[in-house]
Parts: C-alpha cells; structure tokens; sequence
C-alpha cells in the first residue's frame, strides 16, 4: 500500500472524490484570495454555486449568494465560471 492511500480510504490524498467532501474539515485557512460576490450583477444562474468544487458557495436570497469562508479555499473557479463577472477574486488579509 502506498503512502498517499489507507486501508480505509484507497482513493489517494489530495484527489476530490465528491464535491462538497472538504466540509468534514476546515480548510479555509489554505486560502490566499477570497471571492467577493456583487449581487447587484447576479442573474441568478446558479454556475457558482454548482461549479464550487467544495460546495461552499450558497445561495442566501433571491440573486445573493456568498461563499463559506471555513471551506472556500480561494480557487476562483465561481469568479471564472461567472457569465457577468459578478465575482472577484480578491487577496486575503
């Protein structure tokens, strides 16, 4: 058995087995940007949310959403996804 597997869990470390599988730990402490969400641009298409491969970004009202900072770790991937650039990708603090 290799070192990046157990008996447990044979799928290697580091490798997203489900989205949302991080929520079990608290790896927002890895982030070096954050994403800031600018409802007034929102469509409400949903690409953020289902394009976060940790599941942290949610839905809070009507055109609103925002990311779980204990979880997000600073991908980008709902700023790239974003038809209207309603998301940037800012330095965290």
């Amino acid at each position: 058995m290799s070192k990046t597997t157990t008996k447990k869990d044979p799928i290697p470390m580091g490798v997203v087995a489900k989205p949302g599988g991080t929520k079990v730990r608290l790896t927002g402490s890895w982030r070096v940007q954050r994403p800031q969400f600018d409802s007034s641009k929102c469509t409400g298409c949903h690409l953020c949310e289902y394009s976060c491969p940790d599941g942290c970004v949610l839905q809070l009202d009507d055109k609103k959403f925002d990311a779980n900072l204990d979880y997000c770790k600073g991908c980008g991937i709902c700023a790239a996804v974003c038809p209207v650039h309603g998301i940037e990708m800012s330095v965290e603090r």
